[in-house]
């Protein structure tokens, strides 16, 4: 028998981060864990406000499938008893945790794929003043990808003085949904004046039809209109990329499915992820082979993160041992 317990556990940040729709100097995260005899599975999410979940929703949502889960739930099952979302990854995650160590094999051969390689990751940059995020850049310049977080009024000033302070670094950019239709343009030919190479989500997911049709001299990228496989075809002819992400998707299993379809559709892939430890980076790691750009940088945000972490060296990421997940 399967038995499911859950955690909402706090994650103090090094610095405050900030983004367009406020900051944030914590993170809280849900730890749903699956225990089958000596087996233990577990898996991370961090719901999101945007989306309408908070951690105790969530960890009420999870817990809710206690009695279904004990009577032989399984993970397939899982994908029609919850939506994509939050709850959905924690278990979804602790599903395929649980499986691979009662099979005493690690999660990619389960896959039948070789072991990840190590990931270069992008860094972000926290929205600020334009000072003080050229010297957030200067402190960052050796990484070769930085993400910068900005939000409308003022980006121009950030961007340049950020191009100042990391010339040879790679730029991509979130506006996470902070333009309007007003200021789309403006916008983007600064961007592509300091050599922006990525640009995502620049209007709201529900107020975007403005992008249809506009010639973008830099690839567009959903995130907060990327969700699951059905949100794929809606984007077609609005975005050039998406921005797959194991909270949004539901988990690691609807976030496979979704690549090829993302591919067919002409979709770039950048594997995403929220600020949370590396028990919610590990499993989004399995879609190496599949990404553009990878953003999971999260866990260099904590003060301290979960004990047997990824272990970053600068922007490298390697996939963690069985002690931590897979």
């Amino acid at each position: 028998m399967t038995r499911l317990t859950c955690t909402i556990d706090t994650w103090p940040l090094a610095s405050a981060f900030n983004i367009s729709r406020g900051a944030k100097t914590e993170a809280r995260t849900v730890t749903a864990t699956l225990t089958n005899g000596s087996h233990v599975g577990q898996g991370e999410c961090v719901p999101y406000l945007r989306y309408g979940e908070n951690v105790e929703g969530v960890a009420e949502t999870i817990l809710s499938l206690g009695a279904e889960i004990e009577a032989g739930l399984t993970r397939t099952d899982l994908q029609l008893a919850l939506p994509p979302g939050a709850a959905r990854n924690a278990l979804d995650c602790a599903f395929w945790d649980l499986e691979a160590k009662q099979a005493g094999q690690r999660i990619y051969e389960r896959l039948r794929r070789s072991p990840p390689p190590p990931l270069t990751t992008a860094f972000s940059l926290s929205l600020d003043t334009p000072q003080k995020m050229a010297e957030a850049a200067a402190a960052a310049r050796h990484r070769p990808l930085l993400k910068v977080k900005l939000g409308g009024n003022g980006d121009e000033a950030r961007i340049k003085a950020i191009r100042a302070a990391a010339p040879e670094a790679k730029l991509i950019i979130d506006a996470n949904e902070g333009w309007t239709k007003d200021n789309l343009a403006e916008n983007v030919a600064a961007m592509a004046a300091f050599g922006v190479t990525l640009i995502e989500q620049p209007l709201p997911a529900d107020n975007h039809d403005a992008l249809r049709g506009f010639e973008s001299p830099i690839p567009i990228c959903a995130d907060e209109a990327c969700h699951g496989i059905a949100s794929l075809a809606p984007l077609i002819g609005l975005y050039d990329a998406v921005n797959i992400k194991l909270d949004k998707t539901g988990g690691l299993t609807e976030a496979l499915a979704m690549v090829r379809p993302a591919r067919d559709m002409g979709f770039g892939i950048m594997i995403g992820c929220m600020v949370g430890t590396s028990l919610g980076m590990a499993p989004a790691m399995l879609l190496a082979e599949e990404h553009d750009i990878v953003d999971l940088d999260g866990p260099l945000w904590l003060k301290q993160d979960r004990k047997f972490g990824i272990s970053y060296e600068d922007s490298s990421m390697n996939f963690p041992t069985a002690d931590l997940w897979g």
